[in-house]
């Protein structure tokens, strides 16, 4: 018989890792990790810590139980800084109103928590499946994904995963990716008062940005995906300027490049070089790449017919108001790095997105106790006695 969740300690341990503070930046996941790897350890996993810089670990947990597929679970540690403008202390678990209020209530710590419960529950229960279940606990997810990168250039072995992010319990099977460039645009300094001397880089931004609205009007914004929508190239940041009487010399513009599933990261580069090489052709703009700001990564997507995405919304429909998906997300988790680990990934959580990394985040008690049966479910369907690792991984 599978055990039931038990609602009072995972609300105990959610409310724990809460009162960690992993505000991110700076980070600083390690005591939360190591209570993690303390739970997992008296669940029965072996565990084990990585330490990505000071104070920046990831956790990794294993439980082999004969043959059969690996089953990750994965989401992160870290959490956006908590701002202003809360109701009630941040960094202390909050219950009002059926809701669990804190900082990471829903990113993530709330579906860490499920998953923690989840694989409790599977560890007193080994009769009723066959494979291998891990956990993979990461740092820096807010910031560049530095754990998920890290946990993943070790060439894990990994059939499928789920990353536990706030989707309200429903099912996504893909997402966008992000790529910033920042674009230096050179000009010729001259006295303001003589601004015919020199070649004012702030004006030359002005026509460049008229580019790169064209370019995502007429050519960017037609690709689009049918879970995550179009494609998008903006900027979200100029800074030029170096006195208040001085002709700028150089303006650099902050450019962001969401990516749909389908785009190649090095095609996309190639077109933003081409954009400015094109510009320097027609208008006579010196501009180019200067580097490339971190982000979580590229875009990704697991087929909506495969077996992982059929069983999670197996999973989710008893459990969810209204359709369980599969559905997308027009921003970016992880679920990349897995997938280019070889994992076939979905990613389904307690919350909603629109609360994350806002004022008074919460959780709801009934969708952060069912998310724990629904992680538990779909280990099972995907786990079943009997079953042979196929490297079905892709």
């Amino acid at each position: 018989m599978i055990p039931s969740v038990d609602a009072e300690r995972l609300i105990d341990r959610l409310g724990q890792l809460v009162a960690f503070d992993s505000q991110n930046p700076p980070g600083c996941e390690e005591p939360a990790a190591r209570r993690i790897a303390e739970w997992l350890t008296e669940a029965g996993y072996k565990v084990e810590i990585d330490e990505l810089a000071p104070g920046r670990t990831n956790v990794i947990a294993r439980l082999d139980n004969g043959p059969g597929p690996v089953f990750g679970f994965n989401t992160h540690i870290d959490v956006v800084p908590v701002g202003d403008g809360w109701a009630s202390e941040p960094l202390t678990l909050t219950g009002r109103d059926g809701n669990l209020y804190g900082r990471g209530s829903c990113d993530a710590k709330g579906p860490l928590a499920a998953m923690v419960e989840a694989m409790r529950l599977l560890a007193l229960s080994r009769d009723a499946w066959s494979g291998t279940v891990l956990g993979v606990f990461v740092a820096d997810e807010e910031v560049g994904s530095a754990g998920a990168r890290r946990y993943a250039a070790s060439k894990p072995v990994i059939d499928y995963a789920v990353v536990g992010e706030p989707t309200s319990l429903r099912v996504i099977s893909a997402h966008k990716g992000s790529l910033r460039p920042i674009v230096r645009v050179e000009g010729t300094t001259a006295h303001s008062g003589t601004p015919e001397l020199g070649d004012n880089a702030i004006f030359r931004a002005g026509q460049l940005l008229e580019l790169i609205a064209a370019l995502h009007r007429d050519a960017i914004s037609q690709r689009s995906h049918p879970l995550c929508g179009r494609a998008s190239l903006t900027v979200t940041r100029i800074n030029g300027g170096q006195a208040d009487n001085v002709i700028p010399g150089s303006c650099e513009l902050l450019l962001d490049r969401r990516m749909v599933p389908g785009e190649d990261e090095e095609v996309v580069k190639a077109e933003i070089i081409a954009l400015l090489d094109g510009a320097r052709e027609s208008h006579g703009i010196r501009a180019s790449v200067i580097g490339y700001k971190v982000t979580t990564g590229g875009s990704a997507e697991t087929p909506v017919d495969h077996p992982l995405i059929l069983a999670s919304l197996d999973a989710c429909r008893p459990h969810c108001e209204g359709a369980p998906g599969p559905f997308g997300f027009e921003g970016a988790c992880d679920m990349v790095h897995f997938r280019n680990a070889g994992a076939m990934v979905a990613v389904v959580g307690p919350g909603s997105l629109a609360v994350a990394h806002k004022p008074d985040e919460f959780v709801p008690i009934r969708e952060l106790v069912a998310c724990a049966d629904i992680y538990r479910d779909i280990a099972l369907r995907m786990l079943p006695v009997g079953a042979r690792g196929n490297g079905d991984a892709q």
